[in-house]
């Protein structure tokens, strides 16, 4: 029982990728960070001048102060109203507009708090601060630049990709996908949709698998690509050295499944010309030859997928 290896092309993607855009509209203050550098979560990038947005905050409380106020007034009032009703000094009429009025003083209150939230909201935009933790590109926008702000275009300031775990995406083919789900429904081997199966990568420089990197996959598309008859596929892996980057090509190996295989010594095996032969003892003590398909190498053993049955005698 051999296990069997799929190899695809593909690279290396960030699993987060967010384009820093600036929430509020103004002039660049500062920035606190340096061009390229690792950045966590919440740290400060950019600040925005908050001169203004501070004036707003103010304007808003006094705004409150004064609500609270004529909500305070309209509360006596109303207050007052219903001994005076008691008395008959003032109608009915008159007491529901005192309540009205309170009422009133209490939505300009919530308005004027609302206005406060919205007004400390924008304050807190000034500062630009990393909403992943990653490695920060350069920054596009120098101090003293306006900016516009809290617009799906807003002005870019920089990008923050995160790197640790990271994806690694690579097209697989059409007949691979089918052969997948044929295994699958004969209960031979599970899709990777249902099942995390481990995966093997390598980056161009590395000559062989000892040096690879391990993972398992995460995710298959829900379609065919019509045009190159593939599908996406995707897996993750850990990155704690930080030495894969977004990008990067490299080669994956996928399980493919169990092979009820023959397993042969390499050295039994000939070339004629375009064909792969061995030689075998027949049953009348003949060497015969025999043209064979080969399958990959499993512990310094081939495999044998066509040409040889378990009773043959190999000449070694």
């Amino acid at each position: 029982s051999v296990p069997t290896w799929d190899e695809y092309t593909g690279r290396f993607e960030a699993i987060q990728q967010v384009e820093i855009r600036p929430r509020v509209s103004g002039a660049i203050d500062s920035i606190h960070f340096v061009d390229g550098q690792i950045v966590k979560q919440g740290d400060l990038l950019f600040v925005i001048d908050p001169r203004p947005f501070q004036i707003a905050v103010d304007g808003a409380r006094a705004d409150i102060a004064r609500a609270r106020a004529q909500v305070k007034v309209a509360a006596y009032d109303f207050a007052r109203g219903k001994e005076l009703i008691k008395t008959r000094v003032i109608g009915q009429s008159e007491l529901e507009r005192y309540e009205a009025e309170l009422g009133v003083a209490r939505a300009d209150q919530a308005r004027a708090e609302a206005a406060l939230r919205n007004a400390e909201l924008n304050l807190e935009w000034t500062e630009v601060r990393a909403p992943i933790g990653g490695r920060v590109s350069d920054h596009r926008i120098d101090i003293g630049n306006l900016v516009e702000g809290g617009r799906a275009d807003s002005t870019l300031l920089t990008t923050v990709v995160s790197l640790d775990a990271i994806h690694f995406v690579f097209d697989a083919s059409e007949a691979d996908y089918i052969r997948y789900a044929r295994l699958s429904a004969a209960g031979k081997r599970e899709l990777s949709r249902e099942v995390s199966h481990p995966v093997l990568i390598r980056l161009a420089d590395e000559p062989d698998w000892s040096l690879s990197r391990s993972g398992t996959m995460n995710f298959v598309d829900n379609q065919l690509n019509a045009r190159g008859g593939t599908i996406r596929g995707r897996a993750v892996l850990e990155n704690k050295d930080l030495f894969l980057i977004p990008g990067t090509f490299g080669r994956l190996r996928l399980f493919g499944g169990k092979l009820d295989a023959l397993l042969i010594p390499d050295a039994t095996i000939l070339s004629d010309q375009a064909k792969k032969i061995v030689f075998v003892v027949d049953q009348e003590g003949k060497v015969a030859q025999r043209t064979v398909t080969l399958g990959p190498i499993y512990e310094d053993l081939r495999v044998v997928l066509d040409g040889l049955s378990k009773d043959d005698l190999v000449v070694i």
